[in-house]
């Protein structure tokens, strides 16, 4: 169902909301849909929930989950550094007026805020597949990671080219320095050795 608007209804539903959610759901799409964005676009989005689908049942609160992976880019504005904060603020706004219940809201905005990827998460914990999904493209496929950071170049456009190669890289190389890039053995099997490789390339053409 990727990003529709009935996987969306029956998302609200579940979580508790009134009414359809509709205006819920433009909104959300709405942001993701902004045209300045390249990478962090619906099609992103679409992504974590597929992998998301792939995992559902490994978690422990799986509408907390699948509302924090709809919500974690919503507001992403690249000259910002607390879009988690704003994206988990909307979710509160859109959520707590359609009757969701606190548990829930407060639920989602920690793990939303989790997707800054500031610390390790615990493996145990749900935290760590919501992080673990939005790493994703970093093990993807060559073509599609290459596109990934094509992308991501040009959300920052603005950033001159020296600064940019040397932030890029510092990023890139504090992935590659975790002992596991991904938290949890089920992305780890699948994601870490492709995503070493394709790190090692992109940090290789940043130098």
């Amino acid at each position: 169902m990727g990003t529709s608007r009935p996987r969306w209804q029956e998302l609200w539903r579940r979580l508790g909301a009134r009414g359809q959610g509709d205006a819920a759901y433009d909104a959300v799409i709405g942001h993701y849909g902004d045209p300045a964005r390249a990478y962090h676009t619906v099609r992103h989005l679409g992504e974590c929930l597929t992998h998301f689908d792939e995992v559902r049942r490994r978690v422990r609160r799986p509408d907390e989950v699948e509302a924090a992976l709809w919500f974690h880019d919503a507001i992403y504005d690249p000259h910002a550094a607390d879009n988690e904060e704003r994206s988990a603020d909307l979710a509160d706004r859109l959520l707590g007026p359609a009757g969701v219940r606190t548990e829930h809201l407060a639920e989602i905005r920690r793990l939303v805020l989790a997707t800054g990827h500031r610390g390790a998460p615990d493996p145990q914990d749900d935290t760590s597949v919501v992080t673990d999904i939005d790493l994703t493209i970093l093990g993807a496929e060559r073509s599609r990671f290459d596109e990934y950071e094509a992308d991501i170049r040009r959300e920052y456009a603005f950033v001159p080219d020296d600064q940019f190669r040397r932030r890029r890289r510092e990023i890139l190389e504090s992935f590659l320095a975790r002992p596991a890039i991904y938290a949890t053995p089920w992305f780890r099997e699948r994601f870490e050795a492709p995503a070493r490789e394709n790190l090692h390339r992109s940090i290789a053409a940043l130098r």
